[in-house]
């Protein structure tokens, strides 16, 4: 995993004040599997990148990119 992808995420979530729970559950994943993208464990895949960039109010290229 994109070790850019996972600082990002985590700045992402941080910037807009949500815990990593909160974030899970308007995905309707297990916190865990969350967690898992951001310590670089597993990827999400196309149709999460897209949700996680509408939550957290950025786009996939800020999720994505250095």
């Amino acid at each position: 995993m994109d070790i850019i992808f996972c600082k990002n995420l985590k700045a992402a979530r941080l910037s807009r004040s949500l815990t990593q729970k909160q974030v899970a559950e308007k995905l309707n994943v297990v916190e865990s599997c969350y967690a898992n993208w951001e310590q670089g464990r597993t990827e999400p895949n196309i149709a999460m990148l897209r949700k996680l960039s509408v939550i957290l109010d950025v786009s996939i290229d800020e999720l994505i990119c250095d």
